[in-house]
């Protein structure tokens, strides 16, 4: 056997390994392009489900994430990743928060982006990760900078992406090239985070 094949053979098996861990951690979510990207982002397939979980009610995303990938974990028995985004609005001091998912629902985008008329439209959206395999709690934030717009625009994303346009840009995240779409998005989820320590996560059988 040449030293080539050797290293191909030790490589792969090294992949393999990896691979297997990562399938055995779970994604907690319901949605499928929100699994799909986190695959795609993380270079690994990534198993996934639904919760019906309980929210704390705070303001604090790191909490939330915290409370949420313990129960996914008490509820499965398995390593879980949990996500949870927020909209802070330096009008509003930290509202909404973790609470713009219940704004996007039962509010127009339209009367929402009127809230900030006259007012300061400065925005930072967050996103938290959650890991928890019943030892080890890791938690990784990434955040986007940006500023509310004045009208909703855009027809991609999700959520309050027409409502929000990031800092370098002059238009919402909705209405974004998918480079630059691709290119915010990375700086909202923290992926790199969460792979790197899955690439050494030593604990799984």
């Amino acid at each position: 056997m040449t030293r080539f094949t050797l290293n191909a053979l030790i490589q792969s098996e090294r992949e393999n390994k990896l691979i297997k861990k990562i399938m055995s951690i779970t994604f907690i979510t319901g949605n499928q392009n929100k699994a799909d990207y986190l695959a795609k982002y993380l270079g690994f397939p990534v198993d996934h489900v639904k919760l019906d979980l309980d929210e704390l009610q705070s303001l604090d995303l790191k909490i939330i994430v915290e409370h949420k990938v313990k129960q996914a974990y008490d509820v499965i028995k398995r390593p879980v990743i949990v996500e949870d985004v927020s909209l802070e609005c330096l009008a509003l001091g930290r509202l909404p928060g973790p609470f713009i998912k219940f704004f996007v629902e039962e509010m127009p985008a339209e009367d929402f982006c009127s809230l900030f008329i006259g007012r300061n439209r400065e925005a930072v959206a967050k996103c938290v990760f959650g890991f928890y395999d019943g030892e080890t709690l890791k938690l990784f934030e990434g955040k986007l900078n940006g500023r509310i717009a004045e009208q909703p625009s855009g027809e991609n994303g999700f959520g309050w992406d027409k409502l929000f346009i990031p800092d370098g840009y002059n238009v919402t995240r909705a209405s974004l090239s998918k480079e630059d779409d691709r290119k915010t998005y990375l700086q909202l989820k923290p992926f790199e985070e969460v792979k790197s320590f899955l690439n050494n996560y030593k604990h799984l059988i």
